[in-house]
């Protein structure tokens, strides 16, 4: 079996409605994402060649999908009240609404079905809170 790796980070906002701890008041982080692939056989042909894929598309598949979330703040659908949307809208800044509670549990879920629906062979997805502590998801 063939692995590779490839990271990337964003800086973002996020609160945890309901939650009984420093955590639901609104605070940021440096999201580490780091991005695995497996496969038993590497390619056989074209410029690819000797390659599981190519490390500039995998990592440039992942930095697109941070750069999305980068600088904003994320918010699960139904934990903030319109008047609080409409007021964060109406000083323009950056909103993302997910519809789920955004912990890095679910954030490395989310990672692993977005890279693979950009079809890559994906083996196990890590994101990163903080330096020091990680969730990740694998099927």
């Amino acid at each position: 079996m063939y692995y590779l790796k490839t990271e990337s980070s964003f800086d973002s906002a996020h609160f945890l409605k309901g939650y009984d701890g420093k955590c639901r008041n609104l605070h940021g982080h440096r999201w580490r994402v780091v991005v695995e692939i497996a496969a038993d056989q590497l390619k056989d042909e074209g410029q690819t060649r000797g390659m599981l894929v190519d490390f500039s598309d995998l990592k440039n598949a992942l930095e697109d999908i941070c750069d999305d979330f980068d600088h904003s703040l994320i918010y699960e659908k139904g934990s903030l009240k319109g008047a609080t949307i409409a007021a964060l809208q109406a000083e323009e800044f950056r909103m993302i609404e997910v519809g789920f509670r955004p912990t890095a549990e679910h954030f490395s879920k989310y990672f692993y079905e977005l890279m693979s629906e950009k079809g890559f062979p994906i083996h196990r997805v890590e994101v990163y809170e903080t330096p020091n502590n990680l969730a990740a998801y694998e099927e």
